[in-house]
């Protein structure tokens, strides 16, 4: 039995049972028993805590502290929230919001693909979310079909701020990050320029898996034959020809964001699933020593 659920915090969260593991750290639902928590007594809580073998790792400490920073940074409904952040030499855990839903991903094997109509209607909150990321110089570098998850209330949270990094011009490395099909060929290697573009490969690529049910092609497969099943190619998606291509031109559109934020449903409900800083310009296209082109959507 994992020897964290059924003890409390330092007084103030009570550990009730494991409910996800990563590479760097475990995260549990917990209920909030102190009277001088963050919030009131009886709140349900995620408190995500780093893994005790990797606790004397340097490199790893740093990535968690980061993640607590970043996400204290910023404050929007589609942004999971954090409670407290607590740092020893025996513990270190993040305290945040208990999201009730399931990902984009477990949502997806459930029920099937999405409408393009359905998606775009739910993703527009999101890109005011992103927009707020970039704008405060922090690039969440793993957004995908695990991170982002669908609430009760039928709307997208943006999770998991674990690979997240501060956008700085001088530095010259960053840490690898692969997640095949998600992730654009930048992350890769560790000498490649990031960006506000590299996010949005990622919301792409994850746009793309909402509406097809199809996990895209590597980014490094797409680099030397890039093969992808365009929307437009693809029947019932709902899309018109411009939505189709702003999505698969992804950072490569001057227009996507207009695009994506003028959408109109049918219905003309408020944006929602149902439950069964973008900037508007153009992004560079990053080229390679043997001249390929990077791929995009």
């Amino acid at each position: 039995m994992d020897n964290l659920i059924g003890r409390t915090l330092d007084g103030l969260y009570a550990v009730r049972e494991l409910i996800g593991t990563g590479g760097m750290a475990n995260v549990y639902k917990a209920v909030v028993v102190g009277e001088n928590g963050p919030v009131p007594v009886g709140t349900v809580v995620a408190v995500k805590v780093l893994r005790q073998e990797l606790m004397h790792d340097p490199d790893l400490v740093r990535r968690f502290k980061n993640e607590s920073k970043a996400i204290s940074l910023l404050n929007h409904p589609n942004i999971v929230k954090v409670y407290d952040v607590s740092v020893s030499e025996t513990l270190q855990y993040i305290v945040m919001e208990y999201v009730h839903g399931i990902s984009v991903k477990q949502y997806v094997a459930r029920h099937g693909r999405m409408s393009g109509e359905e998606v775009l209607e739910g993703i527009r909150p999101l890109l005011h979310s992103i927009r707020k990321i970039h704008e405060k110089g922090i690039l969440h570098r793993d957004i995908s079909a695990d991170n982002l998850m669908i609430t009760s209330e039928g709307k997208l949270k943006l999770i998991d701020f674990g690979a997240a990094s501060m956008l700085d011009p001088k530095r010259e490395e960053h840490t690898v990050l692969i997640k095949r099909g998600f992730v654009p060929v930048e992350q890769y290697r560790a000498g490649e320029p990031l960006g506000p573009w590299t996010d949005i490969y990622s919301l792409c690529a994850t746009i793309y898996f909402m509406i097809t049910g199809m996990v895209p092609e590597d980014a490094m497969e797409r680099w030397i034959n890039d093969r992808i099943t365009s929307l437009e190619e693809i029947y019932g998606t709902g899309l018109t020809t411009a939505q189709s291509q702003a999505i698969m031109k992804g950072p490569m559109c001057r227009n996507c964001i207009v695009i994506f934020m003028r959408t109109k449903t049918s219905s003309g409900r408020e944006s929602g699933f149902r439950q069964k800083s973008f900037p508007t310009r153009s992004y560079p296209v990053i080229r390679r020593h043997c001249g390929r082109r990077r791929p995009h959507f």
